[in-house]
């Protein structure tokens, strides 16, 4: 299996690879610092150095384990080693946007007992729908100072990986309405806003709150009966 380097550190912006297998699926490495989408989180962009040459990353697909990086080209072979970067700015953007959406449905959660219902983002945009029967204004805008009352209280954010027993006798692990986690998986990542919120999760995060920034409720509307959606944005 590839090793997930973001999971160890959301920061890294450069890494190191060894080619394992090149295929019709695309370059498989023996680790990666891309994020290949996946729970509403945007897949990264980036290049690739080789022997002087940039080869643009174009598309990046996780399958049974595995990530799969399609380049632009592939002038080179299996078991030589190269250099990837991500496009650093799009990442760290979409970093404070999903802590963002952490910050969201954990304020939500704890306040109002609402479920998530989905959820999307890109760099420094969100939306997020919740189980809320009807959606004020009034309710908005306290929404809205209440979560960044937590940015302001500058919270840690930690992850950590737990046995799938271990993470599920955790209360309240899965926000969303229906549980996404597939039941093969034996591991559970983690992430947790101290003090706020604590929830599975695979993306990557910012490491404090305060780096999130101010975030802005830019719309509101229902999308059913018992759906209504908050829009965010954050600043640059």
């Amino acid at each position: 299996m590839t090793k997930l380097l973001y999971h160890e550190d959301a920061y890294i912006q450069k890494f190191e690879a060894s080619i394992v297998r090149i295929s019709d699926e695309g370059v498989k490495l023996d680790c990666t610092a891309f994020y290949p989408g996946g729970g509403g989180q945007p897949q990264d962009h980036g290049y690739f150095y080789w022997q002087g040459k940039t080869i643009p990353l174009v598309k990046i697909t996780r399958k049974e384990g595995d990530i799969w990086h399609q380049l632009e080209s592939i002038p080179f072979g299996e078991g030589e080693v190269i250099q990837g970067e991500l496009d650093w700015d799009r990442r760290y953007k979409v970093m404070r946007t999903h802590t963002a959406m952490h910050i969201l449905c954990g304020v939500i959660w704890r306040d109002y007992g609402a479920s998530v219902t989905g959820g999307n983002m890109e760099p420094l945009h969100g939306r997020m729908d919740f189980e809320f029967e009807t959606m004020q204004r009034e309710l908005v805008d306290e929404i809205e100072t209440k979560i960044n009352l937590e940015v302001d209280a500058a919270r840690d954010v930690r992850t950590k990986i737990l046995p799938r027993e271990e993470a599920f006798q955790i209360p309240d692990l899965i926000r969303t309405k229906i549980n996404l986690l597939p039941v093969g998986i034996k591991e559970v990542r983690v992430v947790e806003i101290v003090g706020l919120d604590l929830q599975a999760d695979g993306g990557t995060h910012v490491a404090n709150t305060k780096e999130v920034g101010e975030i802005k409720i830019v719309d509101y509307k229902s999308k059913g009966a018992s759906n209504k959606r908050l829009v965010v944005s954050l600043g640059t």
